[in-house]
């Protein structure tokens, strides 16, 4: 155990160790985190339905009635009824032949990529991706190759080296970190000249992005058009799961070949019975939408009205990056000690020198203390002796507060990419 204690003081010792923290009550805008009460500015529960009543009876009531657990893997005893239900109101509202849940979304995206992906072929990773995209590249049969982030040049160069090797694209829609979309246009564009197959995690987009919320492949007037959806129930429909949605022979791929499906138990019936009550409410309460977006922009606007540099990007992720991970735990503390909990983001989530406070706004925030929000981690930013200072706009930027240090550089370094030569540095997903 020496060496373990070791290498858990060097975690602490370089700013990198972590901790639970013990959050009171239900996630909603006003929470209780380690007996203080606090503005909860760092929930994915972006329309605030994890709480809501309607969801909680249908929570309550599919617990009285199929019980609390499925019992099964969903090839085994499973599959139910309200598994079945769910999955068509999901593939109708992504506007798909067919949906596959799963039991969450890093099973979802681990067990998708692993079986589409095959042997001797290779899948293109944007290199911003979240970690279970890029756990499901390391799983897959292929090798990876990662492009710079949103880079549709270095992404198109990379494809056509792959030559006729089979190939499939994986992208997030909305990067978790960073909150900027991905220009799917373009990737499916790419996708389409060079045969390669598409994977696209709309985790941070369902519910949030696209008209009445369906997400940013919608919005970007791509239904039907990428082989595979991967969203989730556990942001802002406020529950616990995720799902492929895709056509009827993928699923029926998936559910032969993805093995986090094949050998996971099948997701419980209550919190698959609150996603799907909280569908409705999105379909039948779009203002909700709406609210997170007008939320979202009363946010920017405060944060840079108090010397944050924030763009104007269209979700409600806000990433204030301020260097060193000991100055991101530094914020952390300081704005918590005020009444504000955003957790500190640090290395490998994000890349060294680019440690956040990772800011995201919900539909049930009031606009007053949005506003208020921002003073307050303004004040708590000169506090700390950092400057206020939002997320870089342009690679090789870099963030006031912390020396002028560079952040997110490209991996390119303007060398010429050779995939043959590359091959053996570029089998990672980050």
């Amino acid at each position: 155990m020496g060496a373990l204690s070791d290498r858990l003081q060097e975690l602490r010792d370089r700013g990198l160790h972590r901790r639970t923290r013990l959050v009171s009550g239900p996630q909603g805008p006003r929470v209780v985190v380690d007996g203080r009460p606090a503005l909860l500015l760092c929930s994915n529960n972006y329309l605030g339905l994890a709480d809501h009543p309607r969801v909680r009876e249908a929570a309550a009531e599919a617990a009285m009635r199929w019980g609390v657990g499925a019992g099964a893997s969903r090839l085994v005893s499973g599959t139910m009824t309200v598994h079945k239900r769910l999955e068509e109101r999901l593939a109708a509202f992504e506007g798909t032949e067919s949906a596959i849940l799963f039991g969450s979304g890093y099973l979802a995206n681990t067990g998708v990529i692993a079986a589409v992906a095959q042997a001797g072929g290779v899948v293109f990773s944007d290199e911003l991706n979240h970690a279970s995209l890029i756990d499901g590249c390391k799983l897959a049969g292929a090798e990876t190759v990662v492009y710079d982030h949103c880079d549709l040049e270095h992404l198109e160069w990379s494809v056509s080296k792959a030559s006729d090797r089979p190939s499939v694209i994986v992208t997030d829609s909305v990067f978790s970190m960073d909150g900027d979309i991905a220009p799917l246009e373009g990737i499916v564009d790419i996708a389409r000249r060079f045969g390669s197959r598409t994977i696209v995690d709309e985790a941070h987009a369902t519910g949030v992005v696209g008209p009445e919320g369906r997400g940013a492949v919608e919005a970007a007037g791509l239904t039907g058009e990428v082989d595979v959806v991967v969203g989730t129930l556990g942001k802002a429909l406020g529950s616990y799961g995720a799902y492929a949605a895709c056509s009827s022979e993928m699923a029926e791929w998936l559910t032969n070949r993805a093995r986090t499906f094949v050998f996971s138990t099948a997701p419980p019936p209550p919190a698959i019975a609150g996603a799907m009550e909280a569908l409705t409410i999105i379909e039948e309460e779009p203002r909700r939408v709406e609210k997170l977006r007008s939320n979202s922009r009363v946010f920017r606007k405060a944060l840079r009205a108090n010397g944050f540099d924030v763009d104007e990007q269209k979700t409600p992720i806000i990433p204030l990056i301020v260097g060193s991970a000991s100055a991101a735990t530094g914020l952390c503390e300081e704005a918590l000690a005020r009444g504000l909990y955003s957790q500190a983001i640090r290395p490998p989530t994000v890349p060294e020198g680019t440690s956040r406070l990772r800011l995201s706004v919900m539909a049930t925030h009031k606009p007053a203390e949005l506003e208020a929000a921002a003073e307050t981690l303004a004040e708590a930013c000169i506090t700390t002796g950092l400057k206020p200072a939002g997320a870089p706009t342009e690679r090789g930027a870099t963030a006031p507060g912390d020396s002028g240090r560079e952040i997110r550089a490209s991996r390119r370094s303007g060398e010429v990419f050779d995939f043959a030569a590359e091959a053996d540095d570029f089998r990672r997903a980050a």
